[in-house]
């Protein structure tokens, strides 16, 4: 058996982590300013921030059960950093904690001002209610956590396993374990983001919505990993782990879910567009005006169009620093589908008008915030284990794998 010593992580990542705990942290500060001035708008574009980075977080627990169900050299060589993304759960639900004072204190959300005889507070009762919102909100981490610690836990174990078959049976469990959990995860995902997100226009809903996030995020993950696998890949003990053939892999599955998201909205623009249900088409009315309508339409050019042509390249699948370079745009992108998802939604102060185009200056420096801060933890976690499963019983065919022609 291998030994894991032999591949921690390089030592270049601690000078990353107190550039990105800097920068978080002066972000912070601006951030906590505009909230005593606005406090809606801070908790909204601290909204933002959370839905893009935790999304990765959450994205990544999707990623590490997938690659346990399908196999392949792939998953090998991105296992160590999806689970690293997957344990910076527990500041994720530190940095939920704004978000649901905003709920109790009904600083946020539309619904925590509605007249009790509003039709969609009869209809849902108690689901509209701040205890209730955050009550489940616990749950979602809590079946979260439930699965990051199991697949976490046989993670670590398989780098102490002292023979083949041992690691070939650490390998079995968390490939049977993620069969039946990926349903429950997107399950999970579902109710999750129709209470941090849908419900921000209280009025409207969605039946592919947990789908649309469940691809996103996803998309989200993959294009992240490939970021931090190309910053490794010329460091030891990257150097003679990665290889083209790796990169190509993931870009074909980040080509795979950038037309799965596209197929998915879609397909919620059709069938509500035929629907003509005016509870339901209000929401794409909204956003097919001023600046939202600009917005939509580069969402389909530049989170959909431009991503698939180029991802369709065999060559520029292969090398990695493009990969790269397109997997960051790709992220940007998805930073502007959540904003083009939270920003037209109904305000509690009535300040703008439902749907008025407005850029708030939290909505750039929140995302930083978080970000910083949530990087800061994430390369702390990808420090702490073996960058790479070494003790997998397929470690050395991947290896093989990702230096073939």
């Amino acid at each position: 058996m291998a030994n894991p010593d032999n591949y921690k992580a390089p030592a270049e990542l601690n000078g990353l982590r107190t550039i990105c705990l800097g920068l978080g942290g002066v972000a912070l500060l601006a951030v906590a300013v505009g909230a005593y001035f606005n406090t809606e708008q801070a908790i909204r574009s601290w909204l933002l921030g959370f839905i893009f980075w935790g999304g990765i977080c959450l994205g990544s627990v999707g990623v590490l059960m997938l690659q346990y169900l399908t196999g392949g050299a792939w998953g090998v060589v991105l296992r160590r950093v999806v689970e690293a993304g997957s344990r910076t759960l527990p500041l994720v639900i530190i940095l939920f904690v704004p978000i649901a004072l905003g709920v109790y204190f009904g600083k946020a959300y539309e619904w925590t001002h509605l007249p009790a005889d509003d039709y969609s507070m009869v209809h849902r009762g108690a689901f509209m209610t701040s205890w209730f919102w955050i009550l489940r909100s616990a749950i979602y981490f809590a079946l979260f956590g439930g699965i990051v610690y199991l697949l976490n836990k046989w993670g670590q174990a398989q780098d102490k396993a002292g023979s083949v078959e041992d690691s070939r049976l650490l390998l079995e469990r968390a490939s049977r374990f993620s069969g039946p959990t990926m349903v429950i995860y997107c399950l999970i995902v579902t109710f999750a983001v129709v209470d941090w997100i849908m419900t921000l226009d209280p009025h409207w809903f969605s039946t592919i919505w947990g789908l649309l996030f469940v691809a996103g995020w996803a998309l989200s993950t993959l294009s992240f990993s490939v970021v931090v696998l190309t910053y490794l890949m010329d460091k030891d003990p990257m150097n003679g782990v990665l290889g083209k053939k790796h990169f190509h892999d993931i870009g074909k599955l980040m080509l795979a879910l950038t037309m799965v998201w596209a197929y998915f909205n879609f397909s919620q623009f059709l069938i509500i567009w035929s629907g003509n249900i005016p509870e339901e088409t209000g929401w794409f009315l909204t956003r097919m005006k001023g600046g939202w309508a600009y917005i939509g339409v580069a969402l389909i050019l530049f989170h959909f169009a431009f991503p698939f042509l180029l991802l369709l390249k065999r060559d520029l699948k292969r090398q990695a620093r493009l990969l790269s370079m397109l997997a960051l745009f790709i992220l940007f992108m998805r930073l502007v589908d959540m904003f083009y998802q939270i920003g037209p939604t109904p305000r509690v102060s009535g300040e703008l008008e439902a749907g008025a185009f407005y850029i708030s200056w939290m909505d750039v420096v929140a995302p930083i915030a978080v970000g910083g801060i949530w990087l800061w933890y994430f390369l702390g976690q990808l420090a702490n284990r073996p960058v790479v499963p070494a003790n997998d019983p397929y470690f050395e065919e991947a290896i093989a794998h990702g230096k073939g022609h």
